[in-house]
């Protein structure tokens, strides 16, 4: 039977390479825009790690609950006992230490209010680079009062880079407390709304802000992204529950969580559709062979053969369509995103950020075995009805269109 599909398929050459089209149309686009989304995915995750929160955070107990209303509560101090914890592990790229804090600034005309954080310089130079410096020069450990402005910071007090800033804040005792700065650059991030009030200055210029020698949070940079459950996991292990907290840049990042939820929907919506097209288009391509093979089938019948076998015939044509069908699919969609990757395309700013990217396709075999499976599934699917109608033919009327 196997054999009589194939020759079948090849008698009928144009309605089979119609089928092929429409299968490998299917399966390419599933393939490209799920590459896509999921490039969105990687880009906007790498920018959220490399641009502010890095893998992994550990926090005084209690600290992403209360911390923002009482941010003096939840200080380490000392934070010797944390850099202890990740010393010489070989999967921790780099650690550094953060002290944040909110206040004013003010350029002598004006005050605005910003969230700071107190940084270790040069290590955060090589952990941001999604960072992008549009003025000036990043930050470094020997500008002991230099200051990093986010863009709409500097927009709205009319600074650049050499400009001097006076940052004013609260200490944990209540006091007001000033140093004065000067601004060495100005950056810009992938979100606008942070750049609006965002500052950076040393990591000793913040304490000595805040009167403490302690921190806030211990930011971990991992040597790759797929290895930040393991370690959190294993630090989540080490420390003292009731004394830290250990958080993922999963589990900081709220807008990414639910750009995922909102693209991963709109893909099973665009999955849904491809496979309805795909159903509708087969479908429409073996009723149109029915109908011109009806004599075909009343003649088998009438030589003894089964009603079934009429049914697996056409089920194993189409069968073995949609198998060719989704493997040339998948292996043009496969050719198609890597050339499209390799030209890249250009895209306008994502929302709350205000810098384009270019965007590639990534070839996640999860995607593709999906795009593969539903080309499949959907070619066989659409051969059921046509199939089982053409096994009830009766076979007088059957005989009657060799006629």
């Amino acid at each position: 039977m196997l054999m009589l599909a194939f020759r079948n398929l090849f008698r009928h050459g144009f309605r089979t390479l119609l089928t092929l089209s429409v299968v490998i149309f299917g399966v390419v686009g599933l393939i490209l825009s799920g590459g896509f989304i999921e490039d969105v995915f990687v880009q906007l995750r790498e920018a959220t790690i490399h641009s502010q929160l890095g893998h992994i955070q550990i926090f005084k107990d209690g600290y992403t609950k209360l911390g923002r209303r009482e941010p003096y509560r939840y200080l380490i101090d000392p934070p010797d006992v944390l850099l202890e914890m990740v010393h010489g592990r070989s999967d921790i790229k780099r650690s550094m230490l953060r002290l944040n804090f909110a206040g004013l600034a003010n350029n002598g005309k004006a005050d605005l209010p910003i969230v700071g954080d107190g940084i270790e310089p040069d290590k955060e130079a090589a952990l941001g680079s999604f960072l992008k410096i549009i003025e000036g020069e990043r930050l470094k450990d020997a500008d002991a009062n230099g200051i990093l402005l986010g863009k709409g910071v500097a927009r709205s007090l009319h600074v650049a880079p050499g400009a001097t800033l006076t940052i004013l804040a609260n200490t944990p005792d209540g006091a007001m407390n000033s140093l004065e700065f000067t601004v060495v650059g100005v950056f810009q991030s992938f979100s606008k709304d942070y750049d609006d009030r965002a500052v950076r200055i040393p990591l000793s210029a913040a304490q000595e802000l805040l009167t403490t020698t302690g921190v806030h949070s211990l930011v971990i940079e991992l040597n790759a992204t797929e290895a930040t459950d393991a370690v959190a996991a294993t630090l989540r292990g080490q420390i003292n529950r009731g004394m830290f907290e250990v958080k993922t840049w999963f589990e900081l990042a709220d807008f990414y969580q639910k750009t995922v939820d909102v693209y991963r929907q709109q893909f099973g919506v665009l999955q849904i559709i491809i496979l309805i097209m795909v159903v509708l288009s087969v479908a429409n391509s073996v009723n149109m062979a029915i109908h011109e093979r009806i004599g075909e089938f009343g003649t088998l019948m009438s030589l003894g053969n089964r009603r079934q076998l009429v049914f697996r015939l056409v089920l194993i044509e189409n069968m073995i369509l949609g198998f060719v069908g989704s493997c040339i699919g998948v292996l043009a969609g496969v050719l198609l995103a890597w050339a499209i990757s390799k030209v890249g395309i250009p895209m306008p700013p994502p929302p709350n950020a205000d810098v384009g990217y270019i965007a590639r396709i990534q070839l996640v075999p999860q995607i593709v075995a999906i795009a593969f499976a539903v080309g499949w599934s959907a070619t066989i699917i659409a051969a059921l009805l046509p199939a089982r109608r053409a096994s009830r033919l009766e076979i007088v009327d059957a005989l009657r269109a060799n006629l």
